[in-house]
């Protein structure tokens, strides 16, 4: 049975290693996820997976764009 961790069809995090929440939106400025989804996404059902990621796109215009750093060469 230990195996079937390693077997399971998993969506994978949406992270990008820039994890800085923005101070207005409450939404990582990387990955567009809020605090709650960051924290619980090992525990969510792969159909609450799927909705938030379908969701984070909608996400990016809450931020206002920067021009300089890290952020602003991050292709999205």
């Amino acid at each position: 049975m230990k195996d079937d961790v390693w077997k399971r069809d998993e969506i994978a995090s949406p992270c990008v290693k820039l994890c800085v929440v923005h101070p207005e939106a409450r939404i990582c400025v990387g990955c567009l996820r809020t605090i709650d989804e960051i924290t619980q996404w090992s525990r969510l059902s792969h159909d609450e997976r799927s909705s938030v990621m379908a969701d984070l796109p909608s996400r990016a215009p809450m931020l206002a764009k920067r021009r300089g750093g890290r952020l602003g060469r991050l292709e999205r």
